[in-house]
């Protein structure tokens, strides 16, 4: 798995990264972070929307789904085969949206061992594990805008107004993921009896807090590349969920 992980996913993001930090205009590595997050979920797309269909499909399938829970609300083991049995039936599998997560927290960690195996170097390129095509800059220029250590995580004990940026770039980032989990949660009202029941409403509401927790806290306790990562990737989902919902409406317009 190791050698999977460093020949499909960290060896072509690390020369990605250097890549796009050669090519654009005065080598911010935090806008090749930018660049290169952009293109990952270019990639993602169809796994992207494969998750925002099934859980519209989901919310569309609430009346049955309590009618089930409803029936056999004494016997939870047949509750749940019969849940089971009624996902198979109609193809929709309640764990798909945890799918886009993994990937992201695969990239997550790919990205974070980058900028990990960079800093340990000094800040200077391994030229070891280059394409043959990706030219060695040598030592980077690790900063954001100038003003945002990418390489460094927030130390706690000794906050300065320097620390300022990079604690807006964390918030901002929990605060984005927490207002995208709401859009994708919106439409998902499933009655008082079976909310406590139902395992995709369940995992929404979890979601909606956990999400946030884990970007405040790989934010902090993470060199703030990672932020910028999460930041970038969250803004790209809200605008990719705000056109799937306006061409779902428009659709919907030339019906009537």
């Amino acid at each position: 798995m190791g050698f999977l992980f460093n020949a499909f996913i960290y060896q072509p993001i690390y020369n990605l990264l250097v890549l796009v930090y050669n090519i654009i205009p005065f080598h911010d590595f935090g806008i090749a972070i930018v660049i290169v997050t952009i293109l990952i979920k270019f990639l993602l797309i169809p796994l992207s929307r494969k998750q925002i269909e099934s859980q519209k499909k989901m919310q569309e399938m609430q009346p049955k789904i309590k009618e089930i829970q409803q029936k056999y609300k004494n016997d939870k083991e047949k509750q749940s085969k019969a849940l089971m049995e009624f996902y198979k039936t109609n193809k929709v599998n309640p764990f798909s949206g945890c799918l886009p997560l993994i990937f992201q927290l695969v990239f997550l960690i790919a990205i974070y061992r980058v900028l990990f195996n960079i800093s340990n170097a000094g800040l200077v390129v391994d030229g070891n594990g280059l394409y043959p095509f990706v030219s060695n800059p040598g030592q980077i220029n690790q900063y954001f805008l100038g003003i945002v250590d990418l390489s460094r995580a927030i130390d706690l004990k000794a906050i300065s107004f320097s620390s300022l940026p990079h604690l807006i770039l964390v918030v901002s980032a929990a605060a984005l993921q927490y207002f995208q989990t709401k859009m994708l949660m919106k439409k998902q009202k499933p009655a008082k009896e079976a909310a406590k029941d139902d395992f995709s409403h369940i995992m929404s509401q979890q979601m909606l807090y956990l999400g946030p927790l884990l970007t405040l806290f790989i934010g902090i306790k993470f060199p703030a590349g990672l932020a910028l990562y999460w930041l970038v990737s969250t803004v790209f989902m809200i605008a990719q969920q705000f056109y799937l919902e306006k061409k779902e409406t428009s659709a919907v317009g030339v019906k009537k």
